[in-house]
């Protein structure tokens, strides 16, 4: 039976408010929807995408699309600071009818699916990969035997085991970018695009390296896997011919394996596709290489941005980043991409697990000298799904469960870090701001020239205005919610939140029905 499929993102402004960080809202489609829809089509469903994400968050908006399509299945994507949304989305569904089916997938679902659960009026929850895993819940296959589900059911709560992950990424359709009105996607800082509309698109999946910061590890799974170098031209041959003209690459250690990588970069310019790219979620500088470099720059990719996070040689070492990457690196890795003539950006944290005063000095200066185009600092937040967080909840370090102020340039002191006062990792991140951007003569003097070059300084100076003006913290944006006053409540206090494991799945077994199991028991937790 054919099922009509409504899948909703929630809106960004909740989340990005009027801080420094609004000025690079994201405005692309969804690629985690894009991904599931394609398998839910490949399937004979009728799939629509509502993305709230370039405006305000609308109840009404979306109340009245549920009414007008009458969909069968609602599927909710959200990260923590968008769990407010995600659970007034699901009353708000259950309210127009019972008999549809509420799901949700997304990084918090799948660190917290329980308590997600618990604290919304959802069917199930998707943890990991859910390409498939969707598809199946459209062809009406029963809960307790899908793979990579928490459900309820009778008031208990139960789980099928993580599903084995993708083998094969070509065997994916091709995202159903074609579910997005392109119309909506030329609204974005140029800051982050050089041509609109934009998409983002991955070439790979998962990370083998163990940053007590990340997540990606449990909506990806363990382990790395890749696309085809003809699989990746393919796509972008199709977004252009969709009428795309820049892609972002979310891909986590997309250099890693430096041949492959090439061979991609090669593929993409045979295409002879007029697009434009960038790496934006942080190259490894570990894995600099000219000759790389160079094939970035022929394919068509513009800006690399690099996960520097901290100046520090311990700090990097002890939080995870495998021993591997050092300053040294990282100086020689953005010498390379300058060389081959790509605009290099830099991301940085303050308050990371291990960080001191003294490291946090160490990384402003060296982010003072370190010759990037771009740069972004923000404060360590301790996410759900990631190691940093669970060691937070064991040693009783969090502060606030509320999940609207999870966000990186919050002013709440979510954590009690274990070496530093809140107040102390506000000023530091500050000082970044003011030493490393503000008013650091050569990062300035380095964005006169490029602008110049580029014909983007007037552009420079509007955001460099703006985000002067900006406070350095803070949410000015509030969301009016349908059903604020009936979400049920999970006491976190009183139930802390118990850290994930059943994204390693070898350690997972599937167990569907056992209905003698106890409600607060969950087959894969800790």
């Amino acid at each position: 039976m054919v099922k009509k499929v409504l899948l909703v993102n929630p809106s960004y402004s909740p989340s990005y408010g009027g801080s420094k960080v609004g000025i690079v809202n994201p405005i692309a489609p969804t690629l985690g929807l894009a991904t599931i829809a394609a398998t839910a089509e490949q399937r004979g469903h009728k799939v629509e995408i509502l993305d709230m994400s370039w405006r305000p968050y609308n109840f009404e908006e979306i109340r009245d699309h549920i009414l007008q399509s009458k969909p069968d299945i609602v599927g909710i994507t959200a990260t923590t600071p968008l769990m407010n949304q995600l659970r007034d989305i699901s009353v708000l569904v259950k309210d127009i009818s019972e008999k549809i089916i509420v799901v949700a997938g997304g990084p918090h679902p799948s660190a917290l699916p329980e308590e997600t659960l618990r604290e919304s009026m959802l069917d199930a929850v998707f943890i990991g990969e859910a390409d498939f895993s969707f598809a199946d819940i459209c062809d009406d296959i029963p809960f307790a035997s899908i793979p990579g589900l928490v459900y309820r059911k009778s008031g208990n709560f139960f789980s099928t085991g993580m599903r084995t992950p993708i083998a094969n990424l070509d065997d994916l359709p091709m995202p159903a970018w074609h579910l997005y009105d392109i119309k909506n996607y030329h609204k974005m800082s140029r800051l982050l695009a050089k041509r609109l509309p934009l998409a983002m698109v991955e070439f790979s999946r998962g990370c083998v390296y163990r940053c007590d910061f990340c997540a990606s590890k449990i909506t990806l799974a363990l382990g790395y896997r890749k696309k085809s170098p003809q699989r990746c031209a393919e796509e972008v041959k199709h977004l252009h011919k969709l009428g795309f003209k820049e892609f972002w690459l979310a891909d986590d250690i997309f250099t890693s394996d430096q041949k492959w990588a090439t061979q991609v970069c090669d593929a993409i310019t045979r295409t002879g596709a007029d697009m434009v790219w960038t790496c934006t979620n942080g190259i490894r500088v570990e894995s600099a290489d000219d000759n790389l470099f160079r094939s970035l720059r022929r394919s068509g990719c513009y800006r690399v941005s690099f996960g520097f996070e901290s100046g520090n040689d311990r700090v990097l070492k002890e939080f995870g980043k495998g021993g591997r990457a050092t300053i040294e690196q990282a100086r020689k890795a953005v010498r390379m991409a300058r060389s081959a003539g790509i605009d290099t950006g830099g991301y940085f944290m303050v308050g990371l697990s291990v960080d001191t005063e003294e490291s946090m000095k160490d990384t402003i200066e060296f982010a003072r000298t370190i010759p990037v185009d771009m740069m972004k600092c923000s404060i360590a937040i301790a996410f759900p799904g990631t190691k940093m967080f669970n060691n937070y909840v064991e040693k009783g370090l969090v502060r606030s469960f509320n999940w609207d102020e999870y966000m990186m340039y919050t002013s709440r002191d979510l954590f009690a870090h274990e070496h530093l006062e809140y107040e102390t990792i506000q000023k530091y991140m500050k000082k970044f701001f003011r030493y490393c951007m503000l008013f650091n003569p050569r990062f300035i003097m380095r964005r006169i020239v490029r602008g110049i070059k580029t014909g983007e300084f007037f552009w420079d100076l509007y955001y460099a205005i703006k985000f002067y003006i900006l406070p350095t913290t803070g949410n000015n944006v509030k969301s009016t919610y349908y059903a604020q006053k009936r979400w049920p409540k999970f006491d976190f206090k009183v139930h802390p939140p118990k850290p994930a494991s059943y994204q390693i799945v070898r350690k997972s077994k599937l167990r569907t029905s056992d209905k003698s199991r106890s409600k607060d028991s969950l087959e894969g937790r800790i």
